[in-house]
């Protein structure tokens, strides 16, 4: 059977009460859900940070280590070449094992230089990694505060959330699909939650603008769907208590 039109903005209507009900208990829990979830995104970001610079240390050690094995091997060879220039033959041989170990000296003193400035790299990190992870407590603190509040005001509205959104689940599917495909794309874009509204002392319920006498009586009728022509809020009814 075929709904009327006063039929279906009655079923919207009471999804509105619900729904603005819910609103309610959303606008105690405040800004807390979005300031929550702003902690753990900051704590995630901290911690990959802290993982990164730890990851970036690991492969300076490693080249540390590559430079004092380079180092070494250099060095021994130095001690070779001092060994071969006691059994040189001519003054070329001489020369050539001399020019060996300055080139062997000049990779020593790089290898130094290198391991200097990657232990530069790694002593600044670990400055980072101290500087971030005193951030990193400092928000876990905050986190662990916000959460035992929005816990506790949760657990206050918990059972009476429960049972509207169950309610709400089942006068959603009373209503007409279109109007409620409507109504949930108005609602999203208000800024009140408010997609379906009565008018109120000649005014819109959700914008305030005045609605001229014969479209207030247009809506009273409820022969057809009418919105305000300045916010695109549905009109369910004219409330007669503000006549």
């Amino acid at each position: 059977m075929e709904l009327t039109v006063a039929q279906k903005l009655d079923l919207l209507l009471k999804l509105q009460q619900i729904d603005s009900q819910l609103d309610d208990i959303k606008k105690i829990r405040g800004d807390l859900p979005e300031e929550v979830r702003d902690l753990e995104d900051d704590i995630a970001g901290f911690e990959t940070r802290i993982g990164k610079y730890n990851s970036e240390i690991s492969v300076l050690d490693d080249e540390i280590s590559r430079y004092k094995a380079g180092k070494k091997d250099a060095e021994k060879l130095i001690a070779r070449y001092k060994e071969q220039q006691m059994n040189v033959r001519n003054n070329r041989e001489y020369d050539a094992i001399t020019k060996e170990m300055e080139l062997q000296t000049l990779e020593i003193e790089l290898a130094e230089k290198k391991s200097r400035e990657a232990d530069f790299k790694i002593k600044a990190k670990k400055e980072e990694i101290a500087t971030t992870d005193g951030l990193l407590k400092e928000r876990r603190e905050d986190l662990k505060a916000k959460k035992q509040e929005l816990d506790t005001i949760t657990s206050e509205s918990h059972e009476d959330e429960k049972k509207l959104l169950e309610k709400r689940d089942l006068q959603a599917t009373k209503v007409d699909e279109r109007l409620f495909k409507s109504y949930m794309k108005i609602r999203l874009n208000s800024g009140n939650g408010l997609g379906v509204v009565t008018v109120k002392r000649g005014a819109c319920g959700g914008c305030f603008n005045v609605v001229p006498p014969q479209r207030q009586a247009d809506i009273r009728e409820k022969k057809k769907i009418i919105v305000c022509e300045h916010c695109g809020r549905i009109f369910a009814d004219v409330d007669t208590e503000y006549k």
